[in-house]
């Protein structure tokens, strides 16, 4: 019966999409159910033709024109090409899925465009970095790209905000209507001139990149993280980006091998920036860890409470922080800096501002907590690494931090290689 062919067609071709598409897939399937059989083709004529939903298509690497070729000819909307993964993004019917899956060979797999978001739940000197500064390493001539939802010209940044790049409404000039990515930039890379040095980032004279992929409310789309990831490799040289930090992710569901959005900060790591991820805010409990950092490659970071002292004598993982082992079975997260109760930077008027009035800290500094906070943290770090050795290639930088992490006598799968201590990086 007609109803059925949507079944069929996922049971014959169901390697082709992910876990999340074929659940998406397979509910079409429920409605046949509690209808009589001469419904069953208006039905399914209706939905085909009105449910539409958001893909990513991988397309087998030789051959991306031609995969693209074929979804422009189907007459795909709002098509958007990430080359430098060999994959597009589009919002199509379930009848086009079948007709692209059933006749383009050059489509590898197809993946649900599923929701990512902000992982949220006295810092640097408990990571020792301003022993790096006393050194002279600020940061300087190093360029930190946050993907995020934005970055607030904040005093503390100012002249420092490089370029910006919207995902979301297509704005030229920096803001952030949500403060998460404002926060986060500050961790990496505020100077603290309005708090007499007192809310400081590791680098405090990098460059910023704003690269907004997150709305309002801080929600996003897998498409829009990898178009900011793509745009970052494809203008790796015109902004002289060094360090990525993406402090977002949704659960992982699937193998970092089959997972667009590891296979895109892979690719910025392959081309020569350092990524830094957030582990995710999934903890306690084991297996946590959140997407794209279950990637093998890039610098996983899980967030530890410092108790807001510079001692780290009682340090522990906060209990928020996602733990390994990663879907793979890998030992995840790389690393941990600290995530609780960090004040940086106040969007004025943003989301988060407004519905968490009680986290300001004066007129222009917030506190938050999440392995949000803790991933700039390390980005601004490896900005002061790179400014002391700017020739290390991402798997070097890497090395060097995991050396320098000092064991908490936790789990490897919660604290990974311990605590990130700068001091040893002199």
């Amino acid at each position: 019966m007609l109803g059925f062919s949507i079944i069929q067609m996922v049971r014959r071709m169901g390697h082709k999409f992910d876990k999340d598409l074929r659940r998406q897939l397979i509910q079409f399937y429920h409605p046949f159910r509690s209808v009589p059989c001469f419904l069953h083709r208006p039905l399914e004529y209706v939905r085909k033709k009105a449910k539409r939903l958001p893909v990513i298509i991988e397309f087998e690497t030789e051959t991306f024109e031609d995969g693209i070729h074929d979804v422009k000819s189907a007459k795909c909307p709002h098509l958007h090409q990430f080359p430098s993964i060999s994959c597009c993004s589009t919002k199509i019917s379930i009848e086009k899925i079948v007709y692209l899956t059933e006749n383009c060979n050059h489509i590898k797999k197809l993946y649900y465009d599923k929701k990512v978001t902000t992982l949220l739940d006295k810092a640097t000197p408990s990571i020792k970095s301003d022993q790096l500064k006393q050194s002279g390493f600020t940061g300087k001539g190093v360029n930190i790209a946050v993907i995020d939802t934005g970055i607030h010209p904040h005093n503390d940044l100012v002249g420092r905000i490089v370029a910006f790049k919207d995902f979301v409404n297509n704005n030229t000039d920096p803001y952030d209507d949500n403060g998460h990515g404002t926060h986060c930039a500050g961790d990496a890379a505020g100077n603290g001139i309005l708090s007499n040095g007192d809310y400081q980032g590791p680098a405090p004279e990098s460059h910023l990149i704003g690269v907004k992929v997150l709305n309002k409310m801080g929600s996003g789309s897998l498409s829009t993280v990898i178009a900011g990831v793509d745009w970052c490799i494809q203008n790796k040289s015109q902004f002289s980006i060094d360090v990525l930090s993406l402090s977002l992710g949704s659960p992982a569901e699937q193998s970092a091998e089959e997972d667009p959005v590891v296979k895109a900060v892979e690719a910025a790591w392959d081309n020569g920036m350092v990524v830094c991820v957030a582990a995710g805010n999934s903890g306690p409990s084991a297996e946590t860890i959140g997407t794209p950092g279950t990637s093998p490659k890039v610098i996983t970071v899980g967030a530890a409470n410092d108790k807001n002292a510079v001692n780290r004598s009682d340090d522990l993982v906060a209990d928020f922080s996602s733990r390994g082992p990663t879907i793979d079975g890998l030992m995840k997260p790389d690393l941990i800096t600290p995530g609780v109760n960090i004040i940086s930077l106040r969007s004025p008027g943003s989301f988060l501002d407004k519905i968490n009035a009680e986290s300001r800290v004066g007129t222009n500094y917030f506190s938050l907590s999440g392995t949000s906070m803790a991933t700039p943290i390390c980005a601004g770090l490896v900005a002061q690494l790179l400014q002391k050795e700017p020739n290390l290639s991402p798997d070097q930088v890497k090395e060097k931090l995991i050396n320098a992490c000092v064991d908490l006598g936790q789990s490897p799968n919660v604290q990974g290689h311990g605590y990130l201590n700068a001091a040893n990086l002199i």
